[in-house]
């Protein structure tokens, strides 16, 4: 039947053996002012989500964290909260940041809390491939439709079908590639280069560019129709340096998983480190960031805890007079653990009254596994190891020496890309 809802025309398909909606069934579609027309059912619409899609749960810490996000500033609760909501949609995403930012790996979060999480992620570097290529590389190609063109190639938006294509560095397609991309959006569907059948698409786009699209646009150098179909939800990732509280927490992620990556016992951030990686300005943003981490870490050979020496090499990257401004600003790094003094001629002197040998051992390890503790951020099983103590050993003692530390041990935090 036809009617009008809400002052607007929708054509409402119901099954002829089914009830007819009631009032509150009604007005719960009329509030939907977007829907022009639909095949209405006995449930209720959700405002905001399409419905085919699915309720995604929000991402946990660990979730988050596994995915490289952190989203403890204002800053990424934003960017966190946009990119859900895009998740729970098709709309084409525009990812807009400086180089290092984590465009990819938020593109990767909406796919994940999509419905079409278990689709394809294909992720295509446009400025990485060669002008004359890049068309056939998106779009496919038919045998024979250039030189060594030996069999039919289906495409990155092909093989992204009932899935995500990510276009990284969009901003460097050349003007033959964007006419194409723009008809892809507009028809959901590609036409393979040397001919054929276009062939039809079910693909969400996400695209992302550290440069500034709109000024290519004034300036000629991309097409502003196409602009208007890429920017429909817009999400702009804030430079590491504007959310520094999240730089101990991803320096701990990557330490993690940098040690997996490459066979090592994952170590320790000593605690003098955070204010330094929190003072620096950090250009290159979360991928320095990340770099950095993996540099130490192979760097440090056995050592199990990294120092603020480890990351000195980053203050020879700062621009003169800024590295001596960042350090003064930086409380100076304590030592490990204080040394003994050194003990003259053959031993301390006993006291005349003599003294209880079992408590000032007893004391001496309380005070070496504290620090050890203090050190490791209250990781049992890393604190024993610079101690040169298995785990049970440590434990055994520090239940006989009443050393109460919250649990934080054996990697908490677990990489779950």
């Amino acid at each position: 039947m036809c009617g009008e809802v809400a002052a607007l025309p929708i054509l409402l398909l119901r099954q002829l053996a089914s009830s007819p909606l009631n009032t509150e069934q009604l007005a719960a579609w009329s509030e939907l002012g977007s829907v022009r027309w639909g095949i209405l059912s006995d449930e209720v619409p959700r405002p905001g989500l399409r419905p085919s899609s699915q309720e995604k749960p929000a991402l946990t810490a660990s979730q988050g964290l596994g995915m490289g996000l952190v989203g403890l500033s204002q800053a990424m609760q934003e960017v966190l909260a946009k990119a859900r909501a895009a998740a729970a949609t098709k709309a084409t995403v525009l990812l807009a940041g400086e180089s290092g930012t984590g465009k990819e790996v938020v593109a990767k979060a909406i796919h994940k809390m999509s419905a079409e999480a278990s689709g394809p992620f294909v992720a295509v570097h446009c400025g990485a491939i060669p002008e004359n290529l890049i068309e056939s590389e998106l779009f496919g190609h038919a045998k024979g439709a250039f030189t060594d063109a030996r069999k039919d190639t289906l495409g990155k938006f092909r093989e992204a079908h009932e899935g995500t294509i990510f276009l990284d560095e969009v901003s460097t397609m050349p003007m033959a590639a964007q006419v194409k991309l723009l008809r892809v959006l507009q028809e959901r569907e590609v036409q393979p280069l040397g001919g054929g059948v276009p062939v039809k698409i079910d693909v969400r786009v996400v695209v992302a560019t550290n440069q500034d699209l709109w000024k290519k646009v004034q300036d000629g150098a991309f097409r502003e129709d196409l602009f208007y179909r890429l920017d429909v939800v817009p999400i702009s990732l804030p430079p590491l340096r504007e959310r520094v509280e999240e730089i101990p927490f991803l320096a701990q992620h990557f330490l993690n998983r940098k040690a997996k990556e490459h066979g090592l016992y994952p170590k320790a951030l000593h605690p003098s480190v955070d204010p330094l990686l929190c003072a620096l300005p950090w250009p290159g943003n979360v991928r320095q960031l990340e770099n950095a981490i993996e540099r130490s870490i192979i760097l440090s050979a056995t050592r199990p805890v990294l120092t603020r020496e480890d990351f000195s090499f980053l203050l020879a990257r700062v621009p003169e007079g800024e590295s001596q401004a960042i350090l003064d600003k930086i409380p100076p790094a304590p030592r490990f653990i204080e040394p003994m003094a050194p003990i003259a001629g053959p031993g301390p002197d006993l006291p005349p009254d003599g003294l209880d040998l079992n408590q000032v051992v007893a004391d001496m390890e309380k005070k070496f596994m504290l620090q050890s503790l203090s050190v490791t951020r209250g990781n049992k099983k890393r604190a024993a190891e610079l101690l040169g103590l298995k785990r049970t050993t440590f434990l055994e003692k520090m239940k006989r020496l009443d050393i109460d530390v919250q649990d934080q041990d054996d990697d908490s935090v677990s990489d779950s890309e």
